[in-house]
């Protein structure tokens, strides 16, 4: 996969574009069980599309910290979130 299609791969399922600033706004809880659920599909296929990028220098370009982090801010995702520990992992294990 390249770079330019695991992006788009990510945006297509991507939180934060979507749904964030309806819980910045008051329309929806961060304990949502449908923002949960697409959360957690997120963190799924950015492990998938990590595990799809062999080119170390592109990977980089895919460091999932900065979005774990809104999300975590937030209250999408709790700091000791399994699945983010998970893909933080699978990122470390990419970039060697």
């Amino acid at each position: 996969m390249t770079i330019d299609e695991a992006i788009n791969t990510l945006a297509d399922s991507d939180p934060i574009i979507k749904l964030l600033l309806q819980v910045q706004q008051g329309r929806m809880r961060p304990d949502d069980a449908g923002l949960r659920a697409i959360t957690e599909s997120w963190l799924e296929t950015y492990r998938r599309v990590l595990s799809s990028v062999t080119d170390a220098a592109a990977v980089r370009r895919l460091d999932p910290s900065p979005r774990l982090a809104v999300l975590e801010e937030a209250g999408v995702l709790p700091p000791n979130h399994q699945g983010a520990a998970s893909l933080r992992e699978a990122f470390r294990h990419a970039v060697g």
